[in-house]
């Protein structure tokens, strides 16, 4: 299978596409899983089980990836009256976080559950999950009552959920390998919203825990804290260290092209 990231660690290819092989010869994806974060059967369990954590329950602002397998995360995080952070797609938009509250949401009648969904990655151009309908005025919809802030506008983060394709138990992770979720966390961590001990979780199918060593980390990726499953909750209590802010060595020359606040702040350093 190839997308847009393939060809920058072959490796991880192999490990992704044996994942997304996995996952829908097993029946435990939901849609199209090949090149995308994949969502996944039991994701609001995974979402439920995350939910009686201490580190969900004394979190007041949540960091969120925007895919459909984390849909019932984000759904829990509004109800559970959090401030939401989701990255723009594709950061490309110097306020490059929407803002979200269930108060926000009330005040323009639009529900939880409608921007949960209306937030699922159509980053790519590709069609909305499955009963999505009608999505595209729901997004607009979502995004009007929520508000686009740039990193200096937003609160410290208290938790970040990022989705993987892949994760290890001792910490090591993979996406799609777009590399963004590593970017908004770099950036994040240049503007004192993420500290060297803000947890950081994933949800998963248990098909996409791997073994460790399929899963070599570079100085530039973020270990996970935490990995839950709809039947496990792992903390990994990671060893790998956290990358301290950008590491300009490994942004591309695309990604420098694409991302208008990485320029600035190339451009600051």
């Amino acid at each position: 299978m190839k997308t847009d990231w393939i060809g920058y660690h072959q490796n991880k290819d192999l490990l992704r596409n044996e994942v997304w092989s996995l996952l829908k010869q097993q029946a435990a994806s939901i849609g199209d899983c090949f090149g995308h974060i994949p969502n996944f059967v039991n994701a609001d369990m995974a979402a439920e089980k995350l939910a009686t954590l201490p580190i969900w329950q004394q979190a007041k602002t949540i960091k969120c990836n925007p895919d459909a397998a984390q849909i019932p995360v984000r759904m829990r995080a509004l109800q559970d009256g959090k401030r939401l952070y989701v990255a723009v797609p594709r950061l490309t938009d110097d306020r490059c976080f929407v803002e979200l509250t269930a108060a926000d949401l009330q005040r323009q009648n639009v529900s939880i559950a409608e921007s949960a969904l209306a937030l699922a990655k159509r980053s790519e151009g590709k069609p909305a999950p499955a009963g999505a309908a009608p999505t595209k005025r729901i997004a607009h919809k979502a995004l009007a009552c929520g508000k686009l802030v740039s990193f200096a506008e937003m609160e410290p983060i208290d938790l970040v959920i990022v989705g993987c394709v892949a994760a290890g138990r001792s910490g090591g992770r993979t996406g799609k390998g777009a590399g963004f979720a590593d970017l908004e966390l770099a950036m994040l961590k240049e503007f004192g919203l993420v500290q060297i001990d803000t947890p950081i979780v994933t949800t998963v199918h248990p098909l996409q825990v791997v073994a460790d060593s399929r899963l070599p980390m570079q100085p530039h990726d973020w270990p996970l804290n935490w990995i839950v499953t709809a039947g496990e909750v792992i903390e990994t209590n990671t060893s790998y260290p956290r990358p301290t802010g950008l590491n300009w060595d490994s942004i591309r020359p695309e990604q420098l092209a694409q991302i208008p606040i990485l320029r600035k702040l190339r451009e600051q350093d």
